[in-house]
Protein backbone atom coordinates (compact mmCIF):
# COMPACT_ATOMS: atom_id res chain seq x y z
CA UNK A 1 0.00 0.00 0.00
CA UNK A 2 1.03 3.21 -0.89
CA UNK A 3 -0.75 6.27 0.29
CA UNK A 4 0.74 10.01 0.39
CA UNK A 5 -0.43 12.13 2.92
CA UNK A 6 -0.36 16.06 2.99
CA UNK A 7 0.52 16.89 6.69
CA UNK A 8 2.60 19.99 8.21
CA UNK A 9 5.35 21.08 5.52
CA UNK A 10 6.66 18.33 4.24
CA UNK A 11 4.33 15.70 2.79
CA UNK A 12 3.82 12.42 4.74
CA UNK A 13 4.21 9.47 2.57
CA UNK A 14 2.65 6.20 4.34
CA UNK A 15 3.90 2.69 2.58
CA UNK A 16 4.05 -1.21 3.66
CA UNK A 17 7.14 -1.54 5.65
CA UNK A 18 8.79 -4.16 3.82
CA UNK A 19 13.35 -4.31 4.29
CA UNK A 20 14.92 -5.37 7.22
CA UNK A 21 16.77 -1.92 7.17
CA UNK A 22 13.56 -0.77 7.75
CA UNK A 23 12.34 -2.93 10.63
CA UNK A 24 15.68 -1.99 12.16
CA UNK A 25 14.46 1.74 12.51
CA UNK A 26 11.65 0.78 13.75
CA UNK A 27 13.01 -1.60 16.61
CA UNK A 28 15.60 1.27 17.88
CA UNK A 29 12.11 3.87 17.70
CA UNK A 30 10.48 1.44 20.05
CA UNK A 31 13.61 0.92 22.19
CA UNK A 32 14.11 4.73 22.47
CA UNK A 33 10.74 5.34 23.80
CA UNK A 34 7.66 4.20 26.23
CA UNK A 35 5.77 2.44 26.27
CA UNK A 36 8.17 -0.30 25.61
CA UNK A 37 11.32 1.20 27.58
CA UNK A 38 9.10 1.31 30.92
CA UNK A 39 7.56 -2.03 30.10
CA UNK A 40 11.42 -3.78 29.78
CA UNK A 41 10.42 -5.29 26.19
CA UNK A 42 14.05 -6.41 24.47
CA UNK A 43 14.92 -5.35 21.04
CA UNK A 44 14.50 -9.45 19.98
CA UNK A 45 10.35 -9.18 21.46
CA UNK A 46 10.16 -5.77 19.17
CA UNK A 47 11.57 -7.31 15.89
CA UNK A 48 9.44 -10.30 16.49
CA UNK A 49 6.02 -7.96 17.01
CA UNK A 50 7.02 -6.22 13.95
CA UNK A 51 8.10 -8.84 11.63
CA UNK A 52 5.41 -11.65 13.07
CA UNK A 53 4.24 -13.36 9.82
CA UNK A 54 0.62 -12.91 10.36
CA UNK A 55 0.83 -9.37 10.79
CA UNK A 56 0.65 -6.50 8.87
CA UNK A 57 3.20 -3.40 8.60
CA UNK A 58 3.36 0.26 7.75
CA UNK A 59 5.59 3.19 7.87
CA UNK A 60 5.03 7.02 7.87
CA UNK A 61 8.17 8.37 6.00
CA UNK A 62 8.56 12.94 5.57
CA UNK A 63 11.77 13.45 3.30
CA UNK A 64 13.11 10.12 3.65
CA UNK A 65 13.12 10.03 7.43
CA UNK A 66 10.91 7.25 9.29
CA UNK A 67 8.64 9.14 11.88
CA UNK A 68 6.52 6.12 12.39
CA UNK A 69 4.85 2.57 11.92
CA UNK A 70 1.93 0.94 12.64
CA UNK A 71 1.47 -2.80 12.79
CA UNK A 72 -2.09 -4.27 12.65
CA UNK A 73 -3.25 -8.20 13.13
CA UNK A 74 -6.49 -9.30 11.49
CA UNK A 75 -7.07 -13.03 12.82
CA UNK A 76 -8.56 -14.40 16.24
CA UNK A 77 -11.66 -12.39 17.99
CA UNK A 78 -9.94 -9.67 17.53
CA UNK A 79 -9.15 -9.20 14.18
CA UNK A 80 -8.56 -5.62 13.51
CA UNK A 81 -6.11 -5.24 16.13
CA UNK A 82 -3.26 -2.68 16.71
CA UNK A 83 -0.53 -4.69 17.47
CA UNK A 84 1.64 -1.30 17.59
CA UNK A 85 1.77 2.13 17.04
CA UNK A 86 5.35 4.06 17.00
CA UNK A 87 6.04 7.53 16.32
CA UNK A 88 9.69 9.07 16.57
CA UNK A 89 9.59 11.28 19.16
CA UNK A 90 10.86 14.66 17.16
CA UNK A 91 7.54 13.76 15.07
CA UNK A 92 5.08 13.45 17.58
CA UNK A 93 2.37 16.02 17.62
CA UNK A 94 2.90 16.76 14.17
CA UNK A 95 -0.28 14.25 13.10
CA UNK A 96 1.65 11.41 12.09
CA UNK A 97 -0.17 9.21 14.45
CA UNK A 98 -3.63 10.21 13.51
CA UNK A 99 -2.46 9.75 9.92
CA UNK A 100 -1.28 5.80 10.56
CA UNK A 101 -4.55 5.44 12.91
CA UNK A 102 -6.65 6.53 9.83
CA UNK A 103 -4.93 4.10 7.63
CA UNK A 104 -5.65 1.34 10.24
CA UNK A 105 -8.91 2.34 10.07
CA UNK A 106 -9.78 2.59 6.37
CA UNK A 107 -7.86 -1.24 6.29
CA UNK A 108 -9.86 -2.67 9.19
CA UNK A 109 -12.96 -1.05 7.96
CA UNK A 110 -12.62 -2.00 5.05
CA UNK A 111 -12.90 -5.78 6.36
CA UNK A 112 -15.06 -5.75 9.51
CA UNK A 113 -16.56 -3.84 11.88
CA UNK A 114 -14.21 -3.22 14.62
CA UNK A 115 -10.63 -1.51 15.11
CA UNK A 116 -9.17 -2.64 18.40
CA UNK A 117 -5.99 -1.62 20.51
CA UNK A 118 -4.08 -1.81 23.80
CA UNK A 119 -2.50 1.23 25.98
CA UNK A 120 -1.20 0.93 28.71
CA UNK A 121 -2.55 2.76 32.12
CA UNK A 122 0.30 4.81 32.43
CA UNK A 123 0.44 6.32 29.43
CA UNK A 124 -2.09 9.17 29.70
CA UNK A 125 -1.21 10.86 26.85
CA UNK A 126 -1.97 7.84 24.28
CA UNK A 127 -5.09 7.09 26.08
CA UNK A 128 -6.05 10.86 25.68
CA UNK A 129 -4.97 10.51 22.09
CA UNK A 130 -7.08 7.09 21.30
CA UNK A 131 -10.49 8.77 23.18
CA UNK A 132 -10.06 12.02 20.47
CA UNK A 133 -9.92 9.64 17.77
CA UNK A 134 -13.04 8.07 18.85
CA UNK A 135 -11.93 4.70 20.90
CA UNK A 136 -14.06 3.18 23.84
CA UNK A 137 -12.34 1.98 26.76
CA UNK A 138 -14.10 -1.19 26.89
CA UNK A 139 -11.89 -2.97 29.76
CA UNK A 140 -9.01 -2.97 32.17
CA UNK A 141 -6.40 -5.75 31.74
CA UNK A 142 -4.62 -6.03 35.33
CA UNK A 143 -1.11 -6.81 35.14
CA UNK A 144 -1.19 -8.00 31.46
CA UNK A 145 2.09 -7.84 30.04
CA UNK A 146 4.07 -6.98 33.27
CA UNK A 147 3.61 -6.70 37.27
CA UNK A 148 2.32 -3.67 38.42
CA UNK A 149 1.34 -2.50 34.96
CA UNK A 150 -2.35 -2.86 33.44
CA UNK A 151 -3.42 -2.39 30.22
CA UNK A 152 -6.81 -0.82 28.77
CA UNK A 153 -8.24 -2.89 25.57
CA UNK A 154 -9.99 -0.02 23.49
CA UNK A 155 -12.15 -0.06 20.70
CA UNK A 156 -14.23 1.75 17.85
CA UNK A 157 -16.50 0.01 16.09
CA UNK A 158 -19.03 0.50 13.33
CA UNK A 159 -21.14 -2.22 14.39
CA UNK A 160 -21.42 -5.43 15.75
CA UNK A 161 -19.25 -8.66 14.36
CA UNK A 162 -22.37 -10.45 12.85
CA UNK A 163 -24.42 -7.39 11.95
CA UNK A 164 -27.81 -6.38 13.24
CA UNK A 165 -30.42 -9.18 14.14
Amino acid sequence: MDTPTAIGPESLHLASLETPADVERCVALMRASDPWKRLGIGEEACRRTITHPGREAYAAWRGGTLVGFIVLAFHGPFSGYVQLLGVAQAARGQGVGRALMELAERIAFARGPNLFLCVSGFNTGARHFYARLGFEEVGRLANFLVEGEDEWLLRKTRGPLLGAR
